[in-house]
């Protein structure tokens, strides 16, 4: 599959979760699950995508400064979409096109700010195949939530994962690598940025034949 490359970009805690417990429409990163991403609040380029001004700098900014510009669409799940859409309102932060894997065949949703939400029914690498053709020559954000990471690593279709593993247990919620099956999967070290708030691990993980490319 020619194209960008399809990356993961996601902050999880100590103990491999990335969201807290019971979430929900109401609650779309669970129970406490927004300590996980209070390192990203203040940094100039998260409130850049969220319409406002200011904010910190450095290099936990640079690095999601640099996610940012590298995408040029995303795909992310039906959960994870059903979660997000009243608190992303009218102008959502993704600035993209953005491809919602699904099972219910549904018009494009238009949003404020160059985002369009195209909903997918026919499987993650058609998913994969749409976005990569939309970015151009940018990268393509598997943004979540666990499941589809999980399907997208498990058929060798990732080019990069980047984690920033945060210090704090949070003892429940949804977990980042959870039914994978029983076969190890090894993953390259490719860089290990450190922060007073977090920790930035990035890894190429292992490709199948015919894989992204």
């Amino acid at each position: 599959m020619s194209g960008g490359r399809a990356f993961v970009d996601i902050t999880m805690s100590l103990d491999g979760f990335i969201t807290g417990p019971n979430d929900s429409v109401e609650a779309p990163l669970g129970e406490g699950g927004d300590r996980l991403h209070r390192w990203v609040y203040d940094l100039a380029s998260f409130r850049r995508a969220h319409g406002l001004k200011g904010g910190e700098t450095g290099r936990d900014d640079d690095l999601l400064n640099e996610a940012l510009e590298r995408t040029g669409a995303v795909v992310l799940g039906r959960r994870m979409f059903d979660h997000g859409e009243e608190p992303w309102g009218d102008d959502p932060p993704f600035h993209d096109p953005v491809f919602v894997l699904t099972h219910e065949a549904r018009e494009p949703l238009v949003k404020q700010g160059g985002t369009t939400f195209a909903f997918v029914n026919d499987g993650i690498e058609r998913a994969l195949k749409f976005a990569k053709a939309a970015a151009g020559d940018k990268d393509v954000s598997i943004a979540g939530g666990a499941n589809v990471i999980q399907q997208y690593l498990k058929a060798g279709l990732l080019d990069e994962m980047q984690i920033h593993v945060v210090p704090v247990l949070v003892g429940d919620g949804r977990r980042l690598f959870e039914d994978l099956g029983t076969e190890q999967i090894e993953l390259e070290g490719t860089r290990v940025l450190d922060s007073h708030d977090v920790t930035h691990l990035q890894f190429r993980p292992p490709k199948t034949e015919g894989g992204a490319s």
